[in-house]
């Protein structure tokens, strides 16, 4: 099969450029595989980021050709005039914020008119996290140009049928992100980061969005600390007012416990924080789903996490993790304090071991490759 995805991907950076890249490499086996991406993905007014492209690590790079602007709607003509002058089979968008449904709704239509290819979005949101009035119209306007979808969690399978009446759609969790390399020996990775072999350290990893709930996570962890001893780690950079959590680290008198990294992490890097962990905590309010839970999974880590969109799907509440209610620090503190006191990280880790083979690529790429072909 002839395939063009377009999407954020290489030299972009992030969660779904690192998911396209393994996308590509595993499509690739059988198919034709090309990439469209952006060469201006979002106006600096509204990128709270320090950089939109990779810096560090060459290790998920693909070839892709960079067309789309955001702002620049005679670009969209152009990347749907590219892809269907590829005579693809099926056109591939991975679609996570309305804020792209103009683009990728505009790039569909002009694709399918020129080539008759069909359209599958593998849908990371349906709903936004952060809503506006105008989501659900741009949303839905977006995916009727859609013949395939894709859903990655149980909430988001919701969010699409309330969108769509009757839509030809696969289920398939979220693969894991191999992308990162093996694990590291966890006393090496503790040293290169000026931390004791013998500490309880828990990750909280990725974009610091008011969502994923840090803010519940610091209350809990004060909570916490009067049980047992704990290292928190704060890797990522902040999409929210990083002032705001170090105001409450200070006031809750837990800065000699909390290490704050305030930076995205290149891939190369991302190793040295996963294999120094003990755990993973995902304290999100909200959320469909989490990237985070499958780099995790890849260094064999437990989870941590709130039951909120699909994440208790990926965790197994006392199998590979523990599942607390959202916005509950005192819940939260409690998984937490059980998890180090009862020395659950072996039989979580082997746990993880057992249930990270259900999320392979291959599921995807088969339920990608079974959905019909055109006609000839």
């Amino acid at each position: 099969m002839r395939i063009v995805i377009v999407s954020t991907a290489s030299p972009l950076r992030g969660g779904i450029a690192h998911y396209v890249s393994l996308l590509y490499n595993h499509l690739s086996v059988r198919n034709e595989v090309s990439i469209v991406t952006f060469k201006r993905q979002y106006p600096k007014l509204i990128f709270p980021g320090k950089s939109q492209e990779e810096k560090g690590g060459d290790s998920y790079t693909v070839p892709s050709v960079q067309v789309i602007d955001t702002l620049n709607p005679f670009t969209w003509f152009k990347a749907g005039k590219l892809a269907a002058e590829r005579k693809p089979d099926m056109i591939i968008f991975k679609y996570w914020m309305p804020f792209f449904a103009p683009v990728f709704g505009t790039i569909a239509r002009i694709a399918k008119r020129r080539s008759g290819c069909k359209v599958l979005y593998i849908c990371d949101n349906v709903i936004p996290h952060e809503k506006t009035p105008i989501d659900k119209a741009l949303t839905k306007w977006l995916l009727n140009s859609g013949d395939y979808f894709i859903v990655q969690s149980k909430s988001v399978e919701k969010d699409l049928l309330s969108v769509l009446k009757s839509p030809d759609y696969r289920y398939v969790p979220h693969p894991v992100y191999e992308i990162f390399g093996k694990p590291l020996d966890k006393k090496e990775a503790r040293g290169k980061l000026g931390l004791a072999e013998d500490e309880n350290v828990l990750l909280f990893f990725g974009y610091v969005r008011k969502y994923k709930g840090l803010h519940v996570l610091l209350d809990a962890m004060k909570v916490a600390l009067d049980k047992v001893k704990i290292r928190l780690l704060v890797v990522g950079e902040f999409y929210d007012n990083e002032s705001g959590y170090r105001e409450q680290i200070e006031r809750l008198g837990i800065g000699e416990s909390v290490k704050v990294v305030s930076d995205y992490v290149p891939n190369d890097e991302v190793a040295v924080y996963f294999s120094a962990a003990d755990a993973v905590v995902l304290p999100y309010i909200e959320t469909t789903q989490s990237g985070i839970a499958q780099i995790a999974y890849n260094f064999n880590k437990p989870v941590i996490t709130t039951d909120v969109g699909g994440l208790a799907e990926i965790v197994p509440d006392g199998k590979t993790g523990l599942v607390v209610p959202p916005n509950a620090p005192d819940e939260l503190s409690a998984a937490i304090v059980k998890f180090f006191s009862e020395g659950l990280a072996a039989k979580f880790s082997e746990g993880v071991s057992e249930q990270k083979k259900l999320y392979s690529w291959d599921n995807l790429v088969n339920a990608i490759e079974n959905f019909p072909k055109r006609p000839k």
